[in-house]
């Protein structure tokens, strides 16, 4: 997953998904808790949270849009004890 790893500003603006830069947002939000709290024993579960849920719900949108959300509920039945 590569948690601290930076990436390129060029390669940021260049994805097409529509939930890119909340995701950006999101990963940014988590490198830096992980990096400057978690790493030093702080542990705030409330950190990062609406950045999270923007994506999520970016995510979702956009998979009910392309009916891939029936298709990872269907392989979540057939393989219960694949990770999701």
């Amino acid at each position: 997953m590569g948690l601290l790893k930076k990436k390129d500003s060029a390669s940021t603006h260049s994805s097409t998904s529509p939930c890119a830069d909340l995701r950006n947002a999101y990963h940014n939000c988590f490198n830096k808790w992980y990096s400057e709290k978690f790493v030093k024993g702080q542990c705030d579960k409330e950190e990062c949270v609406a950045e999270w849920n923007k994506y999520r719900h970016c995510l979702s949108e956009n998979l009910d849009g392309k009916l891939l959300t029936r298709m990872l509920e269907v392989d979540a039945e057939l393989n219960p004890t694949a990770p999701t």
